[in-house]
């Protein structure tokens, strides 16, 4: 910087007796150029911590839902279905005994199970209700048929010997739900990453303002700053380092206090394992966790806003000084 603050100066620090006013409180022994503490500097803190803390929670949720969905996909692709529907002209009974001797001669078959009648039944109940008589309605045989794990069959042979021995059977190997599933899952989690990368481009937005903020409030700093020698990359490298510091303590309380909620949160679902919610909702997510994995997510966010916090605070004092030099 050139000495155009220089004459400012030696006129703000000279009274008309000649007597020396006093530096500012910031340049005083063993005091940081910098102030963080002030109640901008704790507001901001804040605000770091709330961003981080719902940044974690999205990250948290697709986390979750990602796991859910791998969990979901493997149990159904080990799964294949047989349905046969009831023909007056022949006898179901031997169908479903026939078709459960052809699943298990298939490849890569582990067991094959039949339902029974009432079994079969049953299943309509929670979309017809309890108490119908099912003696008129062609209730289809279901077989289900579990593949061995890490086997990989081809059904082509299956369908062809059920189309040709079973008439009215069919085979589902359940491809369509897996798809769904898929695509469902990588929605919610591109949702979430998308929620994640509003909440960082929020917290840049709010170091900016408070950065600049700072750099108003401190102006005579950096004009003594400048006096003294300094140049614009140290000043930034300050202002750098401690609004990083700030952003690590506000981003670390923010990320402590969503894993506190999702301990908590699993804590809770585990007591009610017993109940019919919980069953539902062990069913849905799991057991509530997002393991090892999605903790350290978690912490790579915590990290991660903090850098943004110093990188966007020395970006933002380089201009600073650029535009008022």
């Amino acid at each position: 910087m050139s000495g155009s603050p220089q004459p400012r100066l030696r006129k703000a620090s000279a009274s008309s007796d000649g007597a020396r006013r006093p530096l500012p409180a910031s340049l005083s022994r063993n005091a940081p150029l910098v102030p963080v503490d002030s109640a901008g500097g704790q507001a901001l803190a804040a605000v770091i911590a709330i961003l981080t803390f719902l940044a974690a929670l999205c990250a948290g949720g697709a986390e979750l839902v990602a796991a859910s969905s791998a969990q979901w996909r493997s149990e159904i692709a080990r799964e294949v279905t047989i349905q046969i529907r009831p023909n007056t002209q022949r006898s179901i009974d031997q169908d479903v005994e026939r078709a459960v001797a052809l699943a298990r001669q298939a490849p890569g078959v582990e067991t094959a199970q039949a339902f029974s009648k009432e079994e079969s039944e049953r299943l309509l109940e929670p979309w017809l209700g309890t108490g119908l008589d099912f003696n008129d309605l062609p209730v289809p045989r279901l077989i289900v048929i579990k593949i061995q794990e890490d086997a990989k069959p081809d059904f082509s042979t299956l369908r062809q010997s059920l189309q040709r021995d079973v008439p009215g059977a069919t085979l589902d190997d359940h491809a369509l739900w897996v798809s769904r599933l898929s695509t469902m899952a990588n929605t919610i989690i591109g949702v979430g990453v998308f929620l994640v990368s509003l909440v960082l481009i929020a917290a840049g937005l709010a170091v900016i303002f408070a950065t600049r903020g700072a750099m108003a409030s401190n102006r005579e700093v950096v004009e003594v700053l400048h006096f003294v020698g300094a140049n614009d990359d140290f000043i930034a490298k300050e202002f750098q380092h401690r609004f990083f510091r700030l952003g690590l303590r506000g981003a670390a309380f923010g990320a402590g206090g969503a894993m506190v909620l999702t301990l908590l949160l699993g804590l809770v679902t585990r007591s009610w394992r017993a109940s019919p919610t919980g069953d539902q909702i062990e069913a849905l997510f799991g057991a509530f966790t997002i393991g090892w994995r999605g903790y350290g997510v978690v912490v790579l966010i915590a990290l991660f806003v903090a850098v943004i916090t110093g990188i966007v605070s020395r970006l933002t004092v380089r201009r600073f000084l650029n535009e008022n030099g």
